[in-house]
């Protein structure tokens, strides 16, 4: 999580020098470079039409089309601001279980969701009372929402391949999709970009974005959840919007406003409640 948290204003920095359809395949063909070794044929004819589909679907939404709108929206909006809204994908992925997958979310499900769209709301409201051109922007912040969401769906479909593939297949797969559905909208600036405009220390960002987006932070995420329970993996999600804040004031010069922290306290406090567990109270008879 606090790979991801810094990523959000590691991001922002680059998309400062380069234009995001490049960045956005840079980051696929740099994950390619090192997953490459993965795409054996011998593994690929063991994947199934079904598993194929479900594939393209992730890759569509938690590969292409999360990068394309969180870089998009990076640039629009503080990464304060993107910290907290990325935060609220726990609370995403039960609002779209209960709506796409019809598991009925309990109350405390329920109160981190709302907890959540308050949240949300609080940042976009304090948008609106602020003077236009200010750092914050509506459209980055709803770019933004749209990466969560299509994160929360990629994390939605992942809970049927994860029973029949490797993690480590399945982001070298979605990665490949990435990269094939990325091409059309990078290739130019691949070819016209004036790379010597670039500082050096903004391709070693992009460097290492590449590398933390798409394998540390999955294998890490992936290997930890194995011995960390599920209630007390969602707490950690709360470092997320703490990372990303913390690079934004420390390298963007950022500053949190109230309003930053009222909707940051909102989504962790529904953070934690969805995370609670249950204490059941002995019976009398028993």
């Amino acid at each position: 999580m606090l790979l991801v948290g810094s990523n959000v204003g590691i991001g922002k920095s680059i998309v400062e020098f380069v234009p995001v359809p490049l960045f956005a395949l840079l980051r696929f063909m740099i994950a390619m470079a090192v997953l490459w070794p993965l795409l054996r044929m011998s593994r690929l004819r063991r994947v199934k039409r079904g598993e194929w589909f479900n594939l393209f679907l992730q890759a569509l939404f938690g590969t292409f089309g999360f990068t394309l709108l969180m870089l998009g929206g990076v640039q629009r909006t503080s990464a304060v601001a993107a910290g907290v809204i990325t935060s609220t994908i726990p609370a995403v992925v039960a609002l779209l279980s209960w709506l796409i997958l019809k598991e009925r979310p309990n109350g405390r499900a329920l109160a981190s969701i709302a907890l959540a769209i308050v949240g949300v709301v609080v940042i976009n409201l304090a948008h609106a009372d602020r003077s236009s051109g200010g750092e914050t922007s509506f459209a980055g912040n709803l770019m933004v929402l749209g990466a969560v969401c299509c994160e929360s769906l990629y994390i939605i479909l992942s809970r049927r391949l994860t029973q029949t593939l490797a993690p480590i297949d399945i982001c070298a797969y979605t990665h490949l999709f990435g990269l094939l559905l990325m091409l059309p909208f990078g290739a130019s600036a691949l070819l016209d970009f004036d790379y010597r405009a670039v500082p050096l220390s903004v391709w070693t960002l992009v460097l290492w974005y590449g590398l933390s987006a798409s394998i540390f932070s999955f294998w890490l995420w992936m290997k930890g959840i194995r011995h960390v329970p599920g209630s007390l993996a969602g707490v950690f999600s709360a470092v997320l919007p703490v990372a990303a804040a913390s690079y934004g004031i420390a390298f963007l010069g950022e500053r949190p406003t109230f309003a930053h922290g009222i909707a940051l306290a909102c989504v962790v406090t529904g953070i934690g409640l969805a995370s609670l567990k249950v204490r059941r109270v002995p019976s009398a008879t028993s």
